[in-house]
């Protein structure tokens, strides 16, 4: 039993911890931190790359919103010319296609719009 006590007052012991401590720890700790701001260096961006994308984003706007209303106007072409031909031949739900077709032509128009006022 004798041996069992000398064991643990040398753990124990705030030398032996220390050294305990620093070598067990601290080589751990220092790769981790250094592959940490490795990671970290090679992650980051710079506020160049940031002005860059937010430029590619704000030149595809102006297309975007364009295609966006041209594509309400072919809708609404083609929805115009349905409900004309329901309403001549006497189809009952020419009110309900009516304002289908509307309603497309106001939410195409009014999401380009949108993303104009939005992007810019």
């Amino acid at each position: 039993m004798e041996g069992v006590g000398t064991d643990s007052a040398l753990i124990f012991n705030p030398i032996n911890m220390k050294k305990y401590i620093q070598k067990f720890v601290s080589k751990p700790l220092a790769a981790w931190a250094a592959l940490s701001l490795a990671a970290y260096n090679a992650l980051a961006q710079s506020a160049g790359g940031i002005d860059q994308a937010t430029a590619e984003v704000s030149s595809y706007v102006d297309p975007v919103s364009n295609l966006i209303i041209a594509i309400g106007a072919v809708v609404g072409l083609i929805g115009g010319v349905r409900v004309y031909i329901k309403w001549q031949s006497g189809d009952q739900d020419t009110q309900k296609a009516i304002m289908g077709w509307f309603g497309a032509c106001l939410f195409l128009i009014l999401v380009g719009v949108v993303i104009k006022a939005f992007f810019a």
